[in-house]
């Protein structure tokens, strides 16, 4: 029972994880078709169509519906984004949503959608002495997002990049941030409160904290050739190579072939991803020290490894690759807790009692 693995706690029409062959549809559609294929803006249509009234409408009055969404967040939010960009990006992102308005429908929906893609460029430029930058509701979400990070307007190439990293994380089951979102939905307490609620699982190393050490390791690593006997060292020191294996995954995960391919794409048209050959140098000789060293014990690429090449490739620091991961995932947590509000059933499974016995009165 620790851990909850093997219980089925919810019925859902949202994604199919399938840990043993290695697969992962979300509404009917293969990771990799969404990471080809998708922009944000899509993949969150995709994910919460049929769970409001009056929304979502046709994708494109959709993506227009976020970015004036945008515009909202970052006229409700300038005069705070200061004092807030003081803390660590992801708790700065938590402090962000709280002060937005709660609530069940959907133009929550869309704050919540749009409140990542806003705050994470602001906290970051905050961060390194830059004055934030407002959005442009007419451009994708994608476009203004790097846009608001930069000053400038990204390449077609990287907006299609990362593009394909929100669509890929946008939904993965009932992991850690997803099952906080339901429980707390359940409760009525409001959409944001889910979403926060969420962010907080996620901010959790052994959640969506890993791709940050990722980028780390190759830092450290350096070179190709350095690789073998540097992750042979850490295995040594007892160290976790960051990157590999999976709670549900016994095969690769395919969501790291989606977001490699969508790396390789953007390394054809920019020669913006210099990371891209150490990476595959790392993960290559990874691969083969795992497996001799523990043969017993499936241990490859996860979701995180190649985050941390696409997003640095992006131009996001380390310690924002979290907000970023929460700015794909969103969709799905806004997705799963309407469809848990809608069961009108409150979650609340029971726990067995191991303590001490009853103790009889002398």
């Amino acid at each position: 029972m620790q851990g909850l693995d093997g219980i089925v706690a919810a019925e859902t029409v949202l994604s199919d994880v399938d840990g043993a062959n290695g697969r992962l549809v979300i509404r009917g559609h293969p990771v990799e078709e969404l990471a080809r294929h998708a922009t944000a803006e899509s993949a969150a249509h995709l994910l919460l169509s049929g769970f409001f009234n009056g929304g979502p409408a046709e994708p494109d009055a959709f993506a227009s519906a976020i970015g004036k969404a945008r515009e909202e967040v970052f006229e409700h939010l300038s005069n705070i984004l200061e004092v807030i960009a003081s803390l660590p990006p992801v708790e700065a992102l938590r402090a962000g949503l709280a002060l937005l308005p709660d609530g069940h429908d959907f133009p929550v929906a869309l704050r919540l959608l749009a409140a990542p893609a806003v705050l994470t460029p602001a906290i970051i430029r905050l961060r390194r002495g830059e004055a934030p930058l407002a959005p442009a509701p007419d451009m994708s979400q994608s476009a203004d997002m790097l846009r608001m990070l930069s000053g400038v307007e990204a390449s077609d190439a990287s907006c299609r990049a990362l593009d394909a990293y929100l669509a890929t994380v946008s939904d993965h089951g009932l992991n850690a941030s997803t099952f906080t979102a339901r429980v707390v939905a359940s409760t009525q307490a409001g959409l944001g409160s889910a979403a926060i609620a969420a962010l907080s699982a996620l901010k959790g190393p052994l959640h969506g904290g890993a791709p940050g050490p990722v980028l780390e390791m190759l830092k450290a690593i350096d070179a190709p050739h350095k690789a073998e006997p540097w992750l042979a060292g850490a295995l040594a020191r007892g160290e976790r190579l960051m990157g590999f294996g999976h709670r549900i995954y016994k095969v690769r995960d395919p969501r790291a072939d989606a977001l490699k391919a969508a790396i390789e794409e953007l390394s054809k048209a920019e020669a913006r991803t210099s990371r891209l050959a150490l990476a595959e140098a790392v993960e290559d000789a990874a691969l083969r020290i795992l497996k001799r060293k523990k043969p017993d014990r499936p241990l490859e690429t996860n979701v995180e490894f190649y985050t941390a090449v696409l997003l640095d490739a992006l131009g996001f620091p380390a310690d924002s690759f979290t907000c970023v991961f929460a700015t794909g995932r969103m969709p799905g947590w806004i997705a799963h807790a309407r469809e848990q509000e809608l069961t009108g059933r409150l979650v609340r499974p029971q726990s067995r009692y191991v303590g001490p016995a009853t103790k009889q009165a002398a």
